[in-house]
C-alpha cells in the first residue's frame, strides 16, 4: 500500500511498505545506441542503455475506461506520476498538459497518472486548480509499482513505441522550458518507432 510521506513532513515522496517497494526494471531487451545530446535542463534524466521490458497494467481514465500502455503502440510515451499532496506536482501539470497538446499530431503522447490512493478525489482536485480537462488516469488497484517504482513523485518515466522503458526523470523540472520541445521531438524519432532489429 502507498502512504504518503507528503501529509507528514510536507515533501514529495512517497512511503512505501518493504513488500511494495518496485525497482527499476532489469529485462534487457535491446541496446538503445548513442545517447541524445541533452539541453542542460535535462541534465538531470537519464536515456537508458537498453530498453528494459516492464510489466504492463492497466489504469483507468476518470470516467472509469481502461487504459494500456500498449494502447500507444508506435509512439514515444511520457508516464508522468503525480499525486495532490505533492506541491511540486502541481507547478508540473499545466506544463505537462501544454507538451501533451502541442504534440497531439505528432507521435508522443503524455499520459498523467495519479498515484492519489484517494483517486476518487481527483477530479475535484484538478477543478480547483482550474485543470478540469486535465485528462489524468488513476490507479485504483495499485498496481503502478509492478510496472515501475512509484517511490519519489513527481517522476516521468519515457517509453519506447514498442513499451520498453527507454528513460525516466525523477523529481521536478521546468517542462516549460524552450529547450525541452526539440528534445522530445529527438527522443520521438528515436523511439516511436525503434530501429533495434
Amino acid at each position: 500500500m502507498i502512504k504518503p510521506f507528503a501529509r507528514l513532513f510536507g515533501l514529495s515522496l512517497l512511503l512505501l511498505s518493504a513488500q511494495s517497494f518496485a525497482s527499476m526494471p532489469n529485462e534487457k531487451v535491446y541496446a538503445t545506441g548513442d545517447s541524445l545530446v541533452k539541453p542542460m535542463i535535462m541534465s538531470r534524466f537519464v536515456e537508458m542503455s537498453y530498453a528494459r521490458k516492464v510489466t504492463e497494467v492497466p489504469f483507468q481514465n476518470l470516467q472509469g475506461d481502461t487504459v494500456k500502455l500498449s494502447d500507444y503502440r508506435g509512439k514515444l510515451v511520457l508516464i508522468n506520476l503525480w499525486a495532490t499532496w505533492c506541491a511540486p506536482c502541481i507547478k508540473e501539470i499545466p506544463m505537462m498538459d501544454k507538451i501533451r497538446r502541442d504534440n497531439q499530431d505528432k507521435n508522443l503522447v503524455v499520459l498523467p497518472l495519479s498515484i492519489d490512493a484517494e483517486y476518487d478525489k481527483v477530479a475535484a482536485f484538478l477543478a480547483r486548480h482550474q485543470q478540469p480537462n486535465y485528462p489524468t488516469l488513476i490507479d485504483p488497484q495499485q498496481q503502478v509499482e509492478k510496472m515501475l517504482p512509484a517511490d519519489v513523485v513527481p517522476a516521468t518515466y519515457v517509453f519506447d513505441g514498442e513499451g520498453n522503458l527507454v528513460g525516466f526523470l525523477r523529481g521536478y523540472l521546468d517542462w516549460g522550458d524552450i529547450a525541452i520541445q526539440a528534445y522530445l521531438e529527438g527522443l520521438t524519432q528515436k523511439y516511436a518507432t525503434p530501429q533495434h532489429l
